[in-house]
């Protein structure tokens, strides 16, 4: 073979090379560039139930948590006693925010996730003041015949309902995400990895659907932008895990 052509494919080979070379550090950036921003991220999130403890939080308008609610298995475990009214909410208190949680009915059964809770005597109950995403078992529970489907599982309780195509039976964990931006005016509700539903936080139209639902004479519905986050005794055996916030600006 000629000298010249060996120099040049001696070239072409370092020029390869070197590309190759590059275009792997580029990809080692990025996925480091990943990383952080995953790691940053996770760092955001704000952990209320991780398995282990119930510090987090207390009994509505209570000191200390129920004792019903209890650590099972990693999850957090509501069940039923002789009395009713026993939901818990977090000790402390959000405005903008994203919440994600899982969620894992009994069947039959039925519990809830709220925000913007306000504790005060002329309340006696959590749901009196923070509206509601449902927990329900679609497939026994009455509940999920009514209302045009606003009660089913997923559903902004009385307001906006939920497709079952989205959620899993009774018995299965189920991920729910809320994103609650006061200041945008916005909430996002995703269930397992869909979102399902938009909708303002204050404003006409949220004044619309309050006056089309069940909560229309209803003094404190839906009307502080910063309280506490609750789950629900509705009676019925349900699990809570991986419970985390992560606080917007």
């Amino acid at each position: 073979m000629h000298t010249k052509h060996i120099i040049l494919i001696l070239l072409l080979m370092v020029t390869v090379f070197n590309c190759k070379s590059e275009k792997e550090s580029e990809i080692k950036v990025a996925n480091n560039s990943e990383q952080e921003i995953s790691n940053e991220s996770e760092a955001e999130w704000k952990v209320l139930f991780d398995g282990t403890t119930t510090d987090a939080f207390r009994g509505y308008k209570k000191d200390s948590i129920y004792p019903q609610w209890t650590i099972e298995d990693g999850s957090l475990a509501f069940t039923p006693g002789g009395e009713g009214n026993k939901d818990i909410i977090s000790k402390e208190k959000f405005t903008n925010f994203i919440l994600s949680l899982e969620w894992k009915v009994s069947e039959g059964g039925n519990s809830g996730i709220f925000w913007g809770v306000h504790e005060d005597e002329k309340y006696p109950e959590a749901y009196m003041t923070g509206p509601e995403i449902q927990v329900l078992d679609n497939e026994r529970h009455p509940d999920a015949k009514v209302a045009e489907g606003t009660h089913k599982a997923g559903s902004l309780y009385d307001m906006i309902a939920c497709s079952d195509e989205h959620i899993n039976p009774a018995g299965e964990w189920n991920l729910c995400v809320i994103e609650i931006n006061q200041e945008a005016n916005e909430a996002k509700v995703s269930m397992n990895g869909t979102q399902v539903m938009t909708f303002p936080l204050h404003g006409e139209k949220w004044d619309e659907m309050i006056a089309n639902s069940k909560f229309t004479a209803w003094e404190g519905f839906g009307k502080y932008k910063t309280g506490h986050i609750a789950l629900q005794d509705h009676g019925d055996k349900v699990w809570y895990r991986n419970i985390k916030v992560m606080e917007l600006d």
